[in-house]
């Protein structure tokens, strides 16, 4: 066998061996998180300016009207994508309060598996 052969070979193995190394690490950045937060709705995030109305009512009609809950992590404010009435169910009782949000993160927007209230 020549250098040169054994050569490419080598480099060859090394590369496909990086790149099996990172595939799984790009994968992981799809996987399920809790991330914990204030439950608000994607049209008021987290600034509720209703002055006669309690922010949690605030959160509930306007669910009512249409808006996806959201929460509020420090600056940030995430849709909540789900069709689970038990998710659901949880959020509305926890309108503007602490909760935990199991959920797979796209963006701004998270995939919710589960909700807990974050209270201890």
């Amino acid at each position: 066998m020549s250098r040169l052969w054994m050569l490419q070979v080598w480099l060859a193995t090394v590369v496909l061996s990086t790149g099996l190394a990172v595939v799984p690490s790009v994968a992981a950045d799809n996987s399920t998180q809790t991330f914990t937060g204030k439950v608000s709705d994607a049209m008021c995030g987290a600034k509720h300016t209703e002055g006669e109305i309690a922010p949690a009512d605030c959160v509930r009609d306007c669910v009512k009207k249409g808006a996806k809950y959201a929460l509020v992590v420090g600056d940030k404010v995430y849709n909540l994508d789900t069709s689970d009435q038990a998710a659901l169910d949880e959020l509305n009782k926890l309108a503007w309060e602490q909760a935990k949000v199991t959920g797979t993160a796209n963006g701004d927007t998270i995939a919710v598996k589960s909700v807990t209230s974050a209270a201890k």
